[in-house]
Parts: C-alpha cells; sequence; structure tokens
C-alpha cells in the first residue's frame, strides 16, 4: 500500500481485516505502523488486557474471553459467526483442524494473542 506522509512522519495506508477490527476495537485506533526515515516500526502499545477486562466488566461478564475465540470476539461486538472464524483463520494462517473444531478455535485464539503481543499488546499468558 501507498504510505501517506505528513510533516515528516509516514504511515502505511490503513490495512482491513477482521485482526484489523480486533485491533481497533481495543486500541480505538486503526492498526498501523509509523515510521521516520529509514527506522523500524514505531508500534502502539496497549495493556490489552487491562481493555478487555475493564470491557468484560461493563457488559457484566465477557463469557470466556481469555480462552474462547468466540467471547473474545462478541466481548469486542464483533462477528463470531463460523464463516468471521474462516476469514480470521485465512487472514492469520492458521490451518489446525476442521473449521469451527475446539482445535481450530484453541489455535485461531492463540494466533490472535500472538499478534496483538507481536503488535505491540499486552498479553495474559496463555
Amino acid at each position: 500500500m501507498a504510505q501517506r506522509c505528513r510533516n515528516g512522519v509516514c504511515r502505511k495506508g490503513i490495512k482491513t481485516g477482521i485482526f484489523n477490527d480486533i485491533w481497533n476495537k481495543i486500541t480505538g485506533k486503526p492498526a498501523t505502523t509509523t515510521t521516520t526515515g529509514f527506522e523500524a516500526p514505531v508500534f502502539q502499545t496497549v495493556n490489552v488486557e487491562a481493555v478487555l477486562k475493564e470491557m468484560a466488566a461493563k457488559k457484566g461478564g465477557g463469557g470466556n474471553y481469555k480462552v474462547s475465540i468466540v467471547d473474545l470476539l462478541k466481548l469486542l461486538g464483533l462477528d463470531s459467526s463460523l464463516n468471521a472464524r474462516k476469514k480470521l483463520a485465512d487472514e492469520l494462517n492458521v490451518h489446525a483442524g476442521e473449521h469451527g473444531s475446539a482445535e481450530q478455535n484453541i489455535a485461531l485464539h492463540k494466533a490472535v494473542l500472538a499478534k496483538l503481543a507481536a503488535n505491540g499488546g499486552k498479553v495474559w499468558r496463555v
């Protein structure tokens, strides 16, 4: 994607996808990286665990979002259907078990947490 620059700071174009929807719901901002010149990308740091805990408290629960991809997506107000999880699995290159199986859902949840952590998110141990 093309980069847009303003005042010497360039931002990669905002990506679309389910993971970016997850990131946006947690941070309130699209998942983008910021670079200046030839430096490595600087990612936004966010305490994912604290944000989700607060969201769950406001909703009176949150289910089992710490281990369930379905409950995590529901907590964030995102589509948790099998079709949405298939798309997310493709996006994150998760190919464990049949679509919708416990094996795939567990692997998908772990992949989402890993990607959140890779983008500067502080997550709980899984």
